[in-house]
């Protein structure tokens, strides 16, 4: 492994798979990517909720402000988990438009020049993976390279 996507999330699962992949990089002395992933209605409602702060505080955002604050809540996460570790990492923050999550995560790795991916798998029924996808199947499908998928 020498560089690896680490999809992360607010749960306290998703917390200890940043850990798990950071002890692991370290131990190889790989580079991490973090990805923190926004849908593209979150996105616009997160646009529209700063266009009207900066009207009343007399400021300006843009749409870029946004992509950062997701940027930044994976180098939250990432100084929470791997202060303590001996591992570069970097944030990143994608808007997920209109096709299938794991596409753009697997994009995303390859776009980075990852060779492993870990993801924290979610619990869903077969019905529910069937009619709805399954972004965990989706990465492990496409992505030619090695997956890693905890779940709790």
């Amino acid at each position: 492994m020498d560089r690896a996507l680490v999809v992360v999330e607010s749960s306290e699962f998703a917390k200890r798979l940043i850990r798990e992949a950071g002890e692991l990089a370290a131990g190889v002395d790989a580079e991490l990517k973090l990805l923190a992933t926004m849908d593209k209605d979150e996105y616009e409602q997160d646009v529209e909720t700063m266009s009207t702060i900066a009207n009343v505080e007399g400021t300006s955002y843009s749409p870029d402000d946004v992509r950062e604050s997701g940027r930044q809540f994976a180098a939250d996460l990432a100084k929470s988990q791997l202060e303590d570790l001996d591992v570069d990492y970097e944030p990143l923050c994608i808007v997920i438009d209109d096709g299938p999550e794991a596409q753009e995560i697997v994009a995303t790795a390859e776009k980075h020049d990852c060779d492993h991916i870990f993801i924290a798998g979610r619990k869903r029924s077969p019905t529910g993976k069937a009619l709805f996808g399954d972004r965990t199947q989706g990465v492990i499908l496409n992505f030619d390279g090695i997956v890693s998928v905890a779940t709790n």
